[in-house]
């Protein structure tokens, strides 16, 4: 008896400690560019490794200072590779691919750049500027993992999608003739509200009647 009721306490606390999790608020980072500010909302539930690398390369601020060297119009702008002197930044190791995960690559979302090797992604990433299908895991195929969405700012992404582009050497066929720099990404910290508890109002001392 009192094995079974371990067992059911220790169950109970599991689903307890997974409710917790997914009903935590999704993380949110500014990213300050040269051309304004973008809200992204970041989704750890459905891409729990990919916004836990993404958000190391933030906390280290190893995305300050680097630039969108990518940009094709009607596609995406993909950034967090390079420095401002088009020298490649130094990585963490590769994360798993997560593109199986139900999101898609529509218009808005944010998703990690790779090589041909389906689980390379490290800290590069590109924001969508249209619904591009082509990009999304299929039946039996791997994808590119979208773990996030703007929520603030698309007119600056798609402002960054039209900028004048050249090939450069160090950075391919279509790197911004201007640079387009990603000053910092920031975290949010988003804290759950606590209720404070209501303060009873103390009732007058009845007077005595005489």
């Amino acid at each position: 008896m009192n094995l079974f009721i371990r067992i059911f306490c220790s169950v109970f606390i599991l689903i307890g400690s997974f409710s917790t999790i997914h009903a935590a608020p999704k993380p949110v980072v500014i990213i300050e560019t040269s051309l304004g500010q973008i809200k992204v909302e970041l989704n750890h539930r459905r891409a729990p490794q990919t916004v836990k690398n993404f958000l190391k390369y933030v906390k280290t601020k190893d995305y300050d200072q680097t630039i969108f060297h990518r940009v094709i119009p009607g596609f995406m702008i993909q950034g967090g590779g390079y420095d401002l002197t088009n020298v490649r930044r130094q990585t963490r190791p590769p994360v798993k691919n997560e593109s199986n995960n139900g999101l898609e690559n529509n218009t808005g979302t944010i998703a990690m750049a790779r090589t041909d090797h389906v689980d390379s992604a490290t800290s590069q990433f590109y924001i969508n500027v249209n619904d591009n299908k082509s990009l999304n895991a299929s039946f039996g195929k791997l994808g590119y993992t979208v773990f996030g969405k703007v929520i603030e700012g698309m007119d600056i992404v798609m402002d960054i999608s039209i900028v004048d582009t050249k090939p450069v050497r160090s950075l391919g066929n279509d790197a911004p003739i201007e640079q387009v720099i990603i000053k910092s990404i920031t975290l949010i910290e988003k804290e759950k509200e606590k209720e404070k508890p209501k303060q009873m109002k103390k009732s007058a001392t009845p007077k005595k009647m005489n």
